[in-house]
């Protein structure tokens, strides 16, 4: 058990709700729904200055409570691929993100860690999405975000 993790999993329970870098889910597994958040969760973490975004399965929206999930991302394939390198097959450019399985003291949660975009927008399918809100719409529908976050991609890049 990572005490790091369940820390890390509190303070963003602790939040006052999803944004556009924290996206709570229940059991939701499906693998184009995760990449698609994946891009928009990376590029919204770039363009708020975030180092990292998160996606945590087993939590419920409302009220941030600990449910658990049955979701075994190691386990989860698409085809015969597993979803990790599926996933990564499917993201352009890919980022280094992680799975992590965490014992919570009150149940079993999923922790998806992605890190901000750094040399380009992420894209799935060859779409760069965006988070507003809990919407994840495409990037190229808001302007003034993508200037944001190639602004904020120059140091890195």
């Amino acid at each position: 058990m990572s005490e790091r993790d369940i820390a890390l999993i509190d303070d963003l329970r602790g939040r006052s709700g999803e944004n556009a870098w924290l996206e709570f889910k229940k059991d939701n597994v499906d693998q184009k729904m995760i990449a698609k958040r994946i891009s928009a969760l990376s590029n919204a973490a770039r363009v708020l200055e975030q180092d990292f975004a998160y996606m945590v399965w087993g939590i419920e929206d409302a009220d941030h409570a600990v449910i658990g999930t049955a979701f075994d991302p190691d386990t989860k394939t698409v085809g015969n691929t597993v979803l990790s390198l599926w996933l990564s097959q499917q993201l352009n450019p890919t980022p280094a993100f992680t799975f992590r399985t965490v014992n919570h003291p009150d149940g079993r949660v999923v922790l998806l860690e992605i890190p901000a975009a750094s040399i380009a927008p992420v894209c799935f399918d060859s779409i760069a999405y965006i988070r507003i809100g809990s919407a994840t719409p495409k990037l190229s529908d808001h302007p003034e975000q993508f200037q944001r976050l190639i602004d904020n991609i120059r140091p890195f890049s």
